[in-house]
């Protein structure tokens, strides 16, 4: 036996050294079996019982035992006693180990001290089997889950626990029953690693009622000052109220969001506004709760307190991901053109007009799709919402399936009504009563040929007409604008995909055509067409995001004049 525990000494060499501190106070008939439990562990160098002013023989025991006796002259309570042992004490792990345990095993005092020895913690605590411990569960847990939610342990007033020295001279020992539940708080404030580990079944007599009591005040005094200690107060009262009040305008956006997209019977500007009071209440009550969480975490240990922080008021970050989330979709499905924003989520569609003197804000589609009206064969009544999407003007013809339908204004009423005849609606596989998506719009007239009317006063004083070819894209592309003038005449501008170094087709009214290429894009270039005594001019403006392909030369002229 000897031989095991000298080899268990030399596989030990490179281990701390350990110390064992036992507080007593009348314990007569079981502190020797503490004692010799702890002794049995190769790798305890000593043991440390204070005898805490005890009037039988619990010092005369413990000394027989083997231990290290200091005494007390009176009763001066179990945290003194752990402090003063912890003080006298050399090893550089300290377990703390109650001496009213009746059968107490060294495999019992081993699991608490195994982890910090395999460096897998720096503080242990215990749990073990036995009857609920009153005080535990109605003044601890109650306490400890509203001012320390993360703390979650099984039984936070063990009694049993041991630690690394260099980490439990960051903690403050209470002189009485508080110490246990002080040691668990501090190491969490201060963001030391501590385990609770089972040891099983343990004995101890229970403590009478008086004693309870005078128990549940030390914990209840320990747990409430840690907490004005370490800022938890403050966070209940005014950080919680700023949390809860950035939770209300983070919840105030969302919802004016969803207004703003998806609650049709709503006027907008109610939306908008309940968006903007959200808006406003997020923001201030967020920069005041970074400079009250800044000024906490200057004063006070930081160690878990970010987890706390996070634990206890989870519904602002869900808050604040959900907004984040919504507004990462809705940017996520966002288009350019022309200077307008167009945000797509889902079913309505969010345009910002920069610049707009009347309206900032602009609300586009759905459209549900319904038939033509009589003698309305030839056709199309469109919404304007879908005409600005596919950059289309009312009177423009569209070639579908061989035949020109001609693009009018919805009638009175039928604001987001698509008024399609039944060839149409068959060539673009629709039926009466869907209903599309402004985004989806450019997708169904994907390929349609277009016909453009450009209308200046400048051509009906020359009695001649413009029309401009082209096909719609479902996607937008990088693109240019350009102005057109007729005899140094400024006729209008509009805006397409145009093809670097490809040929384009002008056709006049007199049947003459002329070809141009564009090969430089560079604002303010002009390329130059000559009828007759007339001359077309194409001047180069800005690039923009267009869903017109401008290149139709090889299948006819992308801009033609006529007579009027």
């Amino acid at each position: 036996m000897k031989e095991e525990k000298s080899n268990k000494k030399e596989n030990n060499k490179k281990i701390s050294s350990v110390s064992v501190v036992i507080p007593a106070y009348n314990e007569e008939k079981t502190v020797a079996g503490v004692i010799a439990a702890a002794n049995e562990l190769s790798y305890v160098n000593e043991v440390v019982v204070v005898d805490d002013g005890s009037y039988d023989k619990t010092a005369d025991e413990a000394k027989f035992a083997g231990a290290i006796v200091i005494s007390h002259a009176s009763n001066q309570g179990k945290g003194s006693a752990i402090k003063t042992g912890f003080k006298q004490s050399k090893g550089d792990i300290v377990a703390f180990i109650d001496a009213d345990i009746r059968n107490l095993t060294s495999d019992k005092i081993d699991k608490i001290i195994r982890p910090i020895l395999d460096e897998k913690t720096d503080i242990t605590k215990t749990k073990f089997v036995r009857e609920s411990g009153r005080v535990t569960e109605l003044t601890a847990k109650p306490l400890l889950k509203f001012f320390f939610p993360e703390i979650t342990f099984d039984q936070p007033l063990s009694g049993q626990f041991a630690g690394r020295r260099s980490f439990l001279n960051k903690i403050k020992f209470e002189k009485d029953y508080g110490v246990d539940v002080g040691i668990v708080l501090d190491a969490d404030a201060h963001g030391i690693n501590i385990e609770e580990v089972d040891i099983g079944e343990i004995k101890h007599d229970m403590s009478p009622l008086d004693s309870l009591h005078e128990m549940a005040n030390e914990v209840v005094r320990t747990i409430v000052d840690r907490a004005m200690e370490y800022g938890r107060v403050t966070m209940m009262d005014a950080m919680g109220n700023y949390i809860r009040m950035t939770t209300l305008g983070l919840s105030l956006i969302i919802l004016g969001i969803f207004m703003i997209f998806f609650v049709q019977g709503i006027p907008l500007e109610i939306g908008v506004g309940i968006a903007i009071i959200g808006i406003i209440l997020a923001i201030y009550y967020v920069i005041r709760l970074i400079i009250k969480t800044v000024a906490m975490f200057k004063k006070r240990p930081r160690g878990n307190f970010l987890r706390s922080f996070i634990k206890m008021h989870f519904s602002v970050i869900i808050s604040a991901f959900v907004l984040i989330l919504m507004l990462s979709t809705f940017f996520s499905a966002a288009t350019i053109s022309d200077g307008k924003i167009s945000i797509e989520p889902t079913s309505r569609n969010l345009v910002i007009f920069p610049g707009s003197s009347d309206q900032t804000i602009y609300v586009r589609g759905p459209y549900t799709i319904d038939g033509a009206l009589e003698n309305e064969a030839n056709i199309i009544r469109m919404p304007q919402d879908a005409v600005n999407t596919l950059e289309l003007s009312y009177g423009d013809r569209l070639t579908i399936s061989g035949e020109a339908y001609t693009v009018n204004k919805t009638r009175d009423g039928e604001t987001n009504l698509l008024r399609l005849p039944s060839k149409v609606r068959m060539f673009l596989d629709l039926k009466l009563g869907d209903v599309i998506s402004d985004g989806k719009i450019k997708g169904i007239f994907d390929g349609i040929r277009v016909e453009h009317i450009i209308n200046s006063t400048n051509l009906t004083s020359t009695n001649i007409s413009s029309v401009l070819n082209f096909v719609i894209s479902s996607k937008f592309t990088n693109g240019t604008t350009i102005d057109i003038y007729l005899d140094n005449k400024f006729i209008n501008s509009t805006s397409g995909m145009f093809r670097n170094n490809s040929q384009y087709t002008i056709t006049f009214s007199d049947g003459s055509s002329s070809s141009i290429v564009i090969n430089d894009f560079k604002p303010g270039n002009s390329y130059f067409a000559y009828f007759g005594e007339h001359i077309i001019e194409l001047k180069i403006g800005n690039r923009t995001s267009s869903i017109k392909n401008l290149d139709t030369s090889s299948s006819g002229s992308f801009l033609i004049f006529n007579p009027i």
